[in-house]
C-alpha cells in the first residue's frame, strides 16, 4: 500500500504512490477486491481527503484507524457513493468504477453499516430491507419472498434476527445484524463497516466478530473502521492510519500493539492507562433512596434503588446494557418520572424537577445517545455549545442573544477540545460522530458543577481524545465534583471509578472499592451473582437459569475467563 503524508514511528520509509500495497502474508499473493487511487476531496476550508491509495484484497479485513476528523467516514462515503471525489479513481476488481450514488456502489457488490444506523423505527426488518431493492409480484410487494430470503440469509451466516419485528422493538446489537443482512440482500462482497462496535456491548460485539468471520470464509472483503484497538488487533488482518486526511502508515496486527498503534493514530505517545491519586470523598451531593422507574413498556426497570455520590469521587455503574442504567440516568435528570423514593441533589428534593431545574442545581449530563439528547443537529456549533447557558449572562442581554459572547466562547471550546471542524458556524450535524461528542463533553464541562453525570463518554472517540477527556474528568473529581459514571466499557469503569456499584436487573447488586473491583469480580455480578466467591454449583446454575441472552453470554465468558485465571481460588471444572 502506498503511503502519503508525514513518516511515522511504524512506518519511516514511504514507498511512492505507484507501489502497489503488499498483500496479507498468507502464502500466495491474493486477488484485489477494491483499489483507491490518488483520491481526494476537499469541502469549504477542509482537506478531507488528501490524494488517499488504498488497495483492499478480496477475504481480507482491513482496518482503518485515525483520529476524529482524520477522514476515515469521508474515505467510505467516496467508495460508498455518498460523495464524489474531486480528484483520483477507484477500481472494482480490477475495473474503474464511476461512483456517483450508492445504488451505482450497491450494482458493484459493495455494502455500507454506517456508524449510525439508516433504519426506519416503525417498519417491520423485511420491510427494511426491501426497502429501495423491493421485491414484487405483478403490481404488489411480495414480503413473502424477501421473507423467505431474509431468513436464508440469516440461517447462512448466523444472524438470528426475527423478519416480523419492528426495528423500534430491537436492541442495538440486532439492528446492526439487520443492517448487515441488507448488505448481503443486495448480494454485496464488499462490506464497508463504520464504527461497527461503538453501541455495542462486549458480547455483542464478539457476537458480530463471529459473523464476520463466516462473510471472510465465503470470500467477502470487509473495511473496519473503529476506535478500539482491541478490537482491531483482533479481527484485522492488516491496518491502515489516515491523519489529517491523509495515509501516515500501515501496520501488521500481528506485531503491533495498541500503544504503536496509538502513536501512529495520533503522532505522539499516548497514555493509556488513566493516572490519578486516591480519591478525597466530601458530603453526599446525590442521594438516590428507594428508586422506583418504568421503563417505555411501563415494566419496572429501576426497583428500589439506593446510591450515595460525594464530593471528589467517581462512582461508575457496571452492569450489562438493559439492566435500568438508562432508566436511572434519565430519571436523575429529569427526563424520566419516579414512581417512587426520592433523589436530592446537592441537599435539595429534585425528585420531580425539571431539567432546567436540574441544571440550574450544578449538574450536568453526557448523554449516552448524544444524537437524541445531547444537541440539535442543524444548529451551528456555536449555538449547541450554550444549550444550557443561552438565556444567562453573558450569552444573553433581555430577551435578545449576546452573538459576541456565544462566538468567544465557541471559539475557545473548540480550541481547547480540539474539535475538528472548519469554523463555529457550521451545523453540528455535519461533523463526524467523535467531534460531536467533543462539543456535547466542552458543554457539559464547562460549568460550575456539582454534579457531573457521564453515560458512554468516550463512545466513538479516538484514543488521543479519550486520554484527554479521562483526563478533564479525574480533573473535575480533584476540583471537588461528584462524578456518575456510566459506561459500556468495563476497562473504563475500573480505570476511571473510586467505587463501582453493579447494576442487575434494575437493582444495585452491590458497591465496591476499586481496590477490591478485579474484573473477574465484577462480571460475576453483571451476570447477577450477588456473592462472586460462589461455588462451582451456584455459578453454573445461574447461567442455565439466566433467560436474558446477551446476560447469559456475559455470565459464560466470565466464567470461561476465571476458569483459567491462576488467581481464582475457586475454579470449576469441564
Amino acid at each position: 500500500m502506498a503511503l502519503n503524508g508525514m513518516p511515522s514511528a511504524a512506518k519511516r520509509s514511504q514507498p511512492s504512490a505507484a507501489q502497489p500495497a503488499v498483500p496479507p502474508a498468507n502464502g500466495a499473493a491474493k486477488e484485489i477486491a477494491l483499489e483507491v487511487r490518488n483520491v481526494s476531496k476537499y469541502f469549504p476550508g477542509v482537506k478531507a481527503c488528501d490524494c488517499i491509495n488504498l488497495t483492499l484484497y478480496k477475504g481480507e479485513v482491513l482496518g482503518l484507524l485515525g483520529e476524529n476528523g482524520a477522514g476515515k467516514s469521508t474515505l467510505m462515503n467516496l467508495i460508498y457513493g455518498l460523495y464524489t471525489p474531486d480528484d483520483g479513481d477507484i477500481f472494482v476488481n480490477g475495473q474503474r468504477a464511476d461512483i456517483h450514488n450508492p445504488n451505482d456502489a450497491i450494482r458493484l457488490g459493495i455494502g455500507m453499516v454506517h456508524q449510525h444506523f439508516q433504519l426506519v423505527p416503525i417498519l417491520s426488518v423485511t420491510e427494511n430491507i426491501m426497502l429501495g431493492n423491493e421485491t414484487v409480484r405483478g403490481l404488489f410487494l411480495d414480503k413473502r419472498a424477501a421473507r423467505k430470503r431474509i431468513i436464508e440469509i440469516a440461517a447462512q451466516y448466523g444472524l438470528d434476527v426475527d423478519p416480523d419485528a419492528l426495528i423500534q422493538d430491537l436492541p442495538v446489537g440486532v439492528q446492526q445484524r439487520v443492517e448487515i443482512i441488507k448488505a448481503l440482500y443486495r448480494k454485496c462482497d464488499l462490506l464497508i463497516l463504520d464504527e461497527p462496535t461503538a453501541v455495542l456491548t462486549p458480547q455483542e460485539a464478539q457476537g458480530l466478530f463471529g459473523i464476520m468471520r463466516a462473510l471472510l470464509a465465503r470470500g467477502v472483503s470487509i473495511i473496519f473502521i473503529s476506535h478500539k484497538l482491541k478490537e482491531v488487533l483482533e479481527i484485522c488482518t492488516r491496518v491502515m492510519v489516515l491523519r489529517t486526511g491523509s495515509v501516515v502508515g500501515q501496520a501488521d496486527p500481528r506485531d503491533s500493539t495498541e500503544a504503536s498503534l496509538a502513536e501512529l493514530m495520533v503522532g505522539r505517545q499516548v497514555i493509556l492507562q488513566v493516572d490519578k491519586s486516591p480519591a478525597q470523598p466530601g458530603a453526599a451531593i446525590l442521594q438516590i433512596r428507594d428508586l422506583v422507574v418504568e421503563d417505555d413498556r411501563r415494566l419496572q426497570a429501576v426497583k428500589h434503588l439506593s446510591l450515595d455520590v460525594c464530593a471528589g469521587e467517581i462512582v461508575g455503574i457496571a452492569g450489562v446494557q438493559g439492566n435500568g442504567q438508562t432508566e436511572l440516568i434519565e430519571a436523575i435528570t429529569g427526563l424520566r418520572p419516579i414512581l417512587g423514593g426520592y433523589i436530592h441533589i446537592a441537599e435539595q428534593e429534585r425528585s420531580h424537577a425539571t431539567p432546567r431545574t436540574i441544571t440550574e442545581t450544578g449538574v450536568a449530563h453526557v448523554p449516552e445517545d448524544r444524537q437524541k439528547n445531547g444537541m440539535v443537529a442543524p444548529f451551528p456549533i456555536k449555538d449547541n455549545l450554550v444549550l444550557q447557558t443561552y438565556y444567562l449572562g453573558p450569552f444573553s442581554i433581555g430577551i435578545l442573544a449576546n452573538d459576541r459572547a456565544i462566538d468567544a466562547n465557541a471559539t475557545r471550546l473548540v480550541k481547547q477540545y480540539d474539535v475538528r471542524t472548519p469554523g463555529i458556524n457550521v451545523p453540528i450535524g455535519k461533523l463526524s460522530g467523535g467531534n460531536q461528542q467533543k462539543v456535547i463533553v466542552a458543554r457539559e464541562f464547562s460549568r460550575d458543577l456539582r454534579l457531573l453525570i457521564v453515560a458512554q463518554p468516550t463512545r466513538g472517540l479516538d484514543v488521543g481524545s479519550i486520554e484527554f477527556i479521562h483526563k478533564q474528568i479525574i480533573k473535575m473529581r480533584d476540583a471537588g465534583t461528584a462524578v456518575l459514571l456510566v459506561s459500556a466499557e468495563l476497562d473504563e469503569i475500573l480505570s476511571l471509578s473510586d467505587r463501582v456499584a453493579v447494576m442487575y436487573g434494575g437493582e444495585i447488586l452491590g458497591v465496591l472499592p476499586i481496590a477490591q473491583a478485579d474484573r473477574n469480580t465484577i462480571g460475576l455480578m453483571m451476570a447477577g451473582v450477588s456473592d462472586p466467591g460462589a461455588a462451582n454449583t451456584q455459578e453454573r446454575t445461574l447461567v442455565r437459569d439466566l433467560t436474558d441472552e446477551a446476560q447469559r453470554e456475559a455470565a459464560v465468558d466470565t466464567l470461561r475467563a476465571a476458569a483459567t485465571d491462576p488467581t481464582r481460588k475457586d475454579k470449576f471444572n469441564g
